[in-house]
């Protein structure tokens, strides 16, 4: 596969939040504003590319019985790191983000990447298919991070946006809001891929067209006895 395909299978075709599913845990519990959804999403995103290119540079040391322990405790070292650069860097968003940050380490996507990905191809490839899958979780947790702030609180990265006229909608920045905001986003990803699929048929069908009517010069097709 190439590298460019490798690089935007996560941000859509098989986007780990909006297609595969994974990692909800923090996806619904995490977004309730912009700010928090950006956090969780470039943490999951530097754990993602240095595990993926860690685990890719020793899958070969890696005994195969002891393979999931290890890439969990490998996991498990680079989270750490992310969590202390955090609470030095960004405290107030650290302690915002609390456990779930932690919680990364048994984050499907994480573990899901490295034994799928990593594990199977060179260090390169496993830093782009990181890149690439956790560019797709962060993009798509901070959209439905920016949807729910904005109907819960009228605001973006806290700056106010709908006036004092706008009544907020608390159910957005609960747990039900959550799985609704991420259903509409969903089925509005899932929209998109019909509407380019039915143009591409149609494309398909106009070349197809065309393509008979310079090999026929315009002339009907003649149909088969019987089919008159």
């Amino acid at each position: 596969m190439k590298l460019s395909a490798v690089l935007t299978q996560g941000l859509w075709k098989e986007n780990p939040t909006l297609r595969m599913m994974l990692g909800m845990c923090p996806v619904l519990a995490v977004s309730t504003s912009a700010t928090n959804a950006i956090g969780m999403g470039v943490a999951t995103l530097a754990v993602l590319v240095a595990s993926n290119f860690t685990i890719a540079l020793v899958k070969d040391a890696i005994p195969a019985q002891v393979r999931i322990p290890a890439y969990i405790l490998m996991i498990a070292s680079l989270v750490t790191a992310v969590d202390m650069a955090m609470a030095a860097w960004f405290f107030e968003l650290h302690q915002t983000l609390g456990l779930f940050i932690p919680l990364i380490v048994v984050n499907c996507i994480i573990l899901g990447r490295a034994e799928g990905f990593a594990a199977k191809n060179t260090a390169f490839a496993s830093i782009v298919d990181g890149l690439g899958m956790g560019l797709g979780f962060t993009l798509s947790i901070t959209t439905l991070g920016c949807c729910r702030e904005l109907l819960g609180n009228g605001s973006i990265f806290g700056i106010p946006l709908l006036g004092d006229a706008f009544k907020p909608m608390l159910l957005m920045v609960l747990p039900p809001g959550a799985f609704l905001m991420l259903g509409l986003l969903a089925a509005t990803m899932r929209r998109v891929d019909m509407a380019l699929e039915a143009r591409a048929r149609t494309v398909a069908e106009g070349r197809r067209q065309r393509a008979l009517d310079l090999a026929t010069g315009g002339a009907p097709i003649p149909m088969p006895p019987g089919f008159e």
